[in-house]
C-alpha cells in the first residue's frame, strides 16, 4: 500500500553540478549581512543604539588616516594567519595550528634579531622572515608527517601543538634565563620580560605623518599574490587542487598525495610564522608572551580565511574587514560597550559564514513535492 505525503514547501537539494560563481560570491556577503542583523538585535537587547554604535565603529576604523593606519595594524597578523589557514583549508587540510606556528615564528625571528640585528635592517629583516618561516614550517611538519604517514588526525595534533608552543613561549620569558629574556638589572627578576631587539632591526613602516602601512602588511599582500599564482597557475597548484577535490582521481593519476599534504602543511606553517615575525619586527620589538597569546590571531585567522572562502585575494579584503572591527572594538570600548562585544561580533560572523557553506553544496527549492511512501 502506498500513500502520498505532502513534503515541506522549502527543501534543500544537493547540487550535482559545479556551484555557480555568483553563488560563491554572494554566499559570504549574505552571511555577513545576516550576521549584522543578529548583532543589531544583540545591541538592542543590551540597550545600545545600533546606529550610534556602528557610527562610532566607523569613525574609529576608517574615517581618518590615523584610523586607517590602526586598522592596518590590526589587519596585519589577521592577513597572514588568514592566508596560512586559507591555503591549507582550500587543499582539504585542516591546519588548526596557526596560533602555535605564529609563536614559533616570533621566537625564531626575535632570536635572529637579537643576534644580528645590530648589523642593520638590510640583513636583519630578511633573516628574521627566513628564520620565522623555517621555524613555522618545521613546527607544522610535525602534524603534517603524522597525518601523511601515520594517519593521525591533523586537527588534534596541530591544535595540541598550539598549547605546546604557548608553554614554550612562557618558559623562555617567565621561567628561565634564556637568551630571549632580559636579565639585566634587579628589576628584570621582579617583572619578567624579553630583551628589546636592536632599533636597527625594527621593520620600516611605509608612509608618513598620520598614515603609515606596516611592512608586515605589505609582506602579506605579496604572499597573497604568490599564493594566488601558485594555486591557479602552476603544476603543483593543479596537483593540490585535484588531490583536495578528489583524492581518488589524484591517486589514479599518480599524484603523490602524502608528499603534497606535507608540502601544504610546511607552506601554511611558514606563512603563519611570518605573522609572528611581524609582531616582533613591526610592533612589540620584544618577545612578549602575553601580547602574542591574548589576541589569538591564529584562531581569528580561521575566521578571516572562511570569510574569504579560502581565496588568497579575498582573504585580503576579509582581513581588512576584521581588522576594522577589531580596531573599532579597541577604540570605542567603554563601560557600556565592552571590548568583549567585538569578540561576540567576530564569533557571530564566523558562525554565519561557516553555516552559509551549506548553500554552496545544496540548492534551496521552494514548492510542494509529493513523496511516495510504500508500506
Amino acid at each position: 500500500m502506498s500513500a502520498i505525503l505532502p513534503a515541506f514547501p522549502i527543501r534543500l537539494e544537493k547540487r550535482t553540478d559545479r556551484t555557480p560563481r555568483w553563488v560563491q560570491a554572494a554566499t559570504p556577503v549574505g552571511a555577513f549581512l545576516f550576521a549584522f542583523v543578529i548583532v543589531t538585535v544583540i545591541l538592542l537587547a543590551g540597550g545600545h543604539n545600533p546606529l550610534q554604535s556602528y557610527n562610532a565603529m566607523l569613525q574609529a576604523s576608517v574615517t581618518s588616516t590615523s584610523a586607517i593606519s590602526q586598522t592596518l595594524v590590526s589587519a596585519t597578523p589577521l592577513l597572514l594567519t588568514g592566508l596560512a589557514a586559507a591555503v591549507a583549508f582550500r587543499m582539504g587540510i585542516w591546519n588548526i595550528g596557526g596560533e602555535g606556528q605564529l609563536y614559533v615564528g616570533a621566537i625564531c625571528a626575535s632570536g635572529v634579531a637579537l643576534a644580528i640585528g645590530a648589523h642593520g635592517i638590510g640583513l636583519a629583516l630578511p633573516a628574521m622572515i627566513l628564520a620565522a618561516m623555517v621555524g613555522g614550517a618545521l613546527w607544522a611538519a610535525i602534524p603534517g608527517l603524522l597525518r601523511a604517514y601515520l594517519n593521525a588526525n591533523e586537527i588534534l595534533t596541530s591544535l595540541m601543538l598550539n598549547y605546546t608552543a604557548g608553554l614554550l613561549l612562557d618558559w623562555l620569558i617567565n621561567d628561565s634565563n634564556s637568551y630571549w629574556r632580559d636579565t639585566s638589572g634587579a628589576s628584570a627578576y621582579l617583572v619578567a620580560h624579553g630583551k628589546t631587539i636592536p632599533g636597527s632591526a625594527d621593520w620600516p613602516a611605509i608612509g608618513g605623518g598620520n598614515f603609515s602601512v606596516p611592512f608586515g602588511f605589505l609582506v602579506g599582500l605579496v604572499v597573497a599574490a604568490l599564493l594566488f599564482v601558485l594555486v591557479r597557475h602552476t603544476w603543483l597548484g593543479y596537483q593540490l587542487r585535484v588531490t583536495a577535490d578528489n583524492p581518488g582521481v589524484g591517486r589514479y593519476a599518480g599524484m603523490a598525495s602524502k608528499r603534497n599534504f606535507v608540502i601544504v602543511m610546511l607552506l601554511s606553517g611558514a606563512i603563519a610564522a611570518i605573522a609572528g615575525a611581524s609582531q616582533v619586527g613591526d610592533f612589540t620589538h620584544i618577545l612578549d608572551p602575553t601580547g602574542l597569546q591574548s589576541p589569538q590571531y591564529g584562531y581569528t585567522g580561521i575566521v578571516v580565511a572562511a570569510l574569504g572562502r579560502y581565496n588568497p585575494l579575498a582573504v585580503v579584503i576579509s582581513a581588512l574587514l576584521l581588522g576594522a572591527i577589531t580596531n573599532a572594538g579597541i577604540n570605542v570600548q567603554s563601560a557600556t560597550f565592552p571590548q568583549s562585544l567585538t569578540g561576540v561580533i567576530e564569533g557571530i560572523i564566523l558562525f554565519c559564514v561557516l553555516g552559509s557553506e551549506i548553500f554552496s553544496r545544496y540548492r534551496v527549492r521552494v514548492g510542494a513535492e509529493k513523496a511516495t511512501v510504500t508500506a
